[in-house]
């Protein structure tokens, strides 16, 4: 049986997904921590780009005792996707030494629980443009940010879309998910 993959990141109106705590402002209320609760709830991998495991791994291994995404992300298995990182990672961490969509592949057949890739801009999308992504949710908030990365640039071709699910919520926020369409 194939493991589930996910991803999901925020978004501006405009497509950014970089540094949202830049631009996310009030539109995080508790349906979105109840949100993101669902989200992760039975993810026993996740996968993860450089930067972002650097960031997270000075940030997060040492949070306060009661905070939910910390008691998630420290004990979860992380395959890190880098091309300079080099032996042990700590942190519970594997580093990804292959291409990363095949090692995805591999890990969709062994194991249990879900895969969430929670990060970087690159890993995310290509990872979902080889189709290892089952399902990416952008949680679209109210607000346009004058710069700052987009999971789809000009780098992207023209590249088909099925929408698995919508929603908003009070804060004001379009969840919308999709996968490749066939």
């Amino acid at each position: 049986m194939t493991r589930t993959t996910t991803a999901h990141l925020f978004c501006s109106v405009n497509g950014v997904v970089e540094a949202p705590n830049l631009w996310q402002f009030d539109a995080f209320g508790p349906e979105e921590g109840q949100m993101m609760g669902r989200a992760i709830s039975g993810v026993t991998d996740v996968v993860i780009g450089r930067k972002l495991w650097e960031e997270w791994s000075q940030f997060w291994q040492s949070p306060a005792a009661n905070d939910p995404f910390g008691q998630f992300i420290n004990p979860v298995r992380k395959h890190v996707v880098s091309g300079t990182l080099e032996g042990e990672l700590g942190w519970n961490s594997t580093l990804v030494d292959a291409d990363p969509a095949e090692y995805v592949r591999k890990l969709q057949q062994d194991g249990e629980g879900g895969i969430a890739v929670v990060g970087g801009i690159e890993t995310t999308r290509s990872l979902f443009l080889a189709g290892v992504v089952d399902a990416l949710t952008l949680t679209v908030h109210p607000a346009v940010t004058p710069e700052g990365r987009r999971l789809f640039d000009e780098s992207v071709p023209v590249t088909r879309l099925r929408m698995v699910d919508s929603a908003s919520t009070p804060a004001g926020n379009a969840v919308l998910t999709y996968s490749l369409r066939d």
